[in-house]
């Protein structure tokens, strides 16, 4: 049963609808959905702190909120954010590793909040039992365009809501409609919205991926067929000589016609099945090359070919489990590509994760980290990296926010601060998996209880976005 409760407390996370654009006026961007305003985790906003001040950044409000991963979108004066409502919150012991028949009761929220103050707008409920592993709610962050939002929750719940009211225009029940179930950890690749399309990783026999109409819900086309549709956010190739829609899978990268679904080429990566499928990171595009890291097989590089559409491996780093200190085989962080260079969080044998630097081209590591964290090496730590000019900003699972430059010559870390608890439990430590929206100089991120607004700005800096 669904049903819209109109609520007034503090609720969850971001999406921004906007400031009117002037030709002679700059503004600060909106944060719309997963990775930000052009997919790609780049804050472009000026007037932006160089170093936190002492205590750290200043804490404009707090909201409660309940359990979830999903990061916030923002557009405008409006955050979204998704969450999850239980008795109480689960911890480690309640979570079961591998989906079972025992079903957990809940239900999942979709909210809307007044970014300036946290005040909920509007909230969507609905009931939502769990049979995934690590059941503490939904994982993909919102996506807004216009008049609309579009939620996914991790039992494979699809929803367009009227982004002002909160009203319902269209949803669809992913298991029941295509006859699929969800991923072992639950659907977590981003709603994707393309034109008039909105493109979701589905599941089902022909149905890997789905374009559906994005105003009425009406299914324009169907791809692919894989065991498990996997984790990867959808990114797209952009060309002037075409499009080209990526789709890495547990079985392959897929590139397909976002316009028909047409598939162009596939390549398979892995060559062999995991223990577990871990297709997570977003793939990098970089001029016409593509990166994508795995954890148990490490990297590997192509080159897209268009007019026609083709695809050349460039180099793929192991065939067998590479977690030594020879590849970039990260587990959820999405890698920061630059200048050549590759950096994220790879792991070592003991699945501790080591901040790494690798030559794209070669592979090469040219330098690693281990103590990115604190003073020792952190069992599957992970972080979401923001590039904004010469640095980045990048919040680490423990909920810390930390100013680093990033280059071949090294980690250098410029400030760090504690902004939110880390609520959730993975291998016994605690930890908070958000990936932020950055929108108006200021940061919004969310645990388990709370989602909060950080100011960025520089003192008496109007925050102004590049053109």
């Amino acid at each position: 049963m669904t049903s819209r409760v109109p609520i007034f407390l503090v609720l969850l996370s971001i999406a921004w609808v906007g400031i009117p654009r002037s030709s002679c006026l700059t503004r600060a961007d909106d944060w719309p959905h997963w990775m930000g305003p052009r997919h790609d985790g780049v804050w472009r906003e000026s007037g932006i702190l160089d170093t936190f001040p002492e205590g750290g950044p200043n804490v404009l409000w707090r909201a409660k909120i309940g359990q979830g991963h999903a990061g916030p979108a923002v557009v405008g004066d409006r955050l979204y954010v998704m969450d999850r409502v239980v008795g109480n919150r689960l911890v480690e012991g309640d979570k079961p590793q591998t989906p079972g028949p025992r079903s957990i009761p809940g239900s999942e929220r979709v909210i809307c909040m007044d970014v300036k103050s946290g005040d909920t707008v509007w909230t969507y409920e609905y009931d939502c039992p769990y049979q995934i592993a690590y059941p503490t709610g939904p994982r993909c962050t919102p996506a807004v365009d216009t008049e609309y939002v579009y939620t996914l929750g991790a039992m494979g719940k699809l929803i367009c809501l009227r982004a002002a009211t909160g009203d319902v225009v269209w949803e669809k029940n992913l298991t029941d409609d295509y006859d699929t179930k969800p991923p072992l950890w639950g659907f977590a690749s981003h709603p994707y919205v393309d034109g008039n399309r909105l493109l979701v990783a589905v599941g089902g026999k022909g149905s890997g991926i789905v374009a559906f109409d994005k105003k009425t819900g009406a299914e324009i086309w169907r791809s692919v067929t894989t065991a498990d549709i996997g984790y990867a956010p959808l990114v797209i190739f952009e060309h002037t000589d075409g499009r080209q829609l990526i789709y890495w899978h547990t079985e392959s990268i897929d590139s397909l016609d976002p316009e028909t679904g047409k598939r162009f080429w596939s390549v398979k990566f892995p060559e062999e099945k995991n223990e577990s499928q871990v297709s997570v990171a977003t793939p990098r595009i970089f001029g016409n090359r593509l990166l994508i890291c795995e954890y148990y097989k490490g990297t590997v590089l192509l080159e897209i070919g268009s007019n026609p559409p083709s695809v050349t491996q460039l180099r793929r780093s192991y065939k067998t489990d590479p977690r030594n200190r020879s590849t970039l085989n990260t587990l959820m962080t999405t890698p920061l590509v630059k200048n050549g260079f590759a950096y994220s969080v790879a792991n070592d044998t003991k699945d501790n994760g080591l901040f790494r630097c690798i030559e794209i081209e070669s592979g090469e590591v040219k330098w690693t980290k281990p103590d990115w964290m604190g003073s020792k090496p952190v069992i599957f730590s992970t972080a979401f990296i923001v590039e904004h000019e010469d640095r980045n900003f990048i919040f680490n699972d423990a909920g810390e926010l930390m100013i680093v430059k990033l280059s071949p010559d090294g980690f250098e870390e410029i400030d760090r601060a504690a902004l939110i608890k880390p609520t959730g439990v993975t291998r016994g430590r605690d930890i908070v998996w958000c990936h932020p929206a950055f929108s108006n100089g200021r940061m919004y991120v969310r645990n388990d209880e709370e989602i909060i607004c950080v100011d960025l700005r520089k003192t008496g800096a109007s925050t102004q976005s590049e053109k």
